[in-house]
């Protein structure tokens, strides 16, 4: 298997990422929030956003591709159910180091392992 990340494994449309939005569930941190819904596909997809609060445009490209990097990385993409996921990443993220941003993503995606259906115990929908 090839280690980069396939067309099919990222979120390319606008309609995807506004199905997570309104639909999907929530996760919450520090420095980012994910949102999640589950998809036919049989694998997950990934995407990311980021407004301008979280920095200049240099600024936030730069942590989208360490979150590529770090997802792509993870061991625990392959253990993932099929989902459709959107980090959404927060203001306090723009003076994030790659280890903290790194521990926050890992974090995040290993509670979607066994809670992804929303069953109880899952994902909060309210503002933590």
């Amino acid at each position: 298997m090839a280690e980069r990340l396939q067309p099919g494994e990222r979120l390319r449309q606008s309609a995807d990422y506004l199905r997570c939005y309104r639909k999907g569930k929530r996760r919450s941190g520090r420095l980012a929030l994910l949102y999640f819904i589950p998809n036919e596909l049989g694998h997950p997809r990934f995407g990311i956003t980021a407004s301008r609060k979280v920095g200049i445009s240099v600024r936030r490209q730069l942590l989208k591709r360490r979150l590529r990097e770090i997802y792509r990385r993870s061991g625990t993409r392959r253990l993932l159910p099929p989902v459709d996921l959107v980090v959404h990443l927060q203001p306090p993220a723009g003076s994030a180091t790659f280890a903290e941003l790194r521990a926050e993503l890992e974090r995040l995606l290993a509670t979607l392992g066994t809670h992804s259906s929303g069953a109880p115990g899952g994902a909060r929908t309210g503002r933590a």
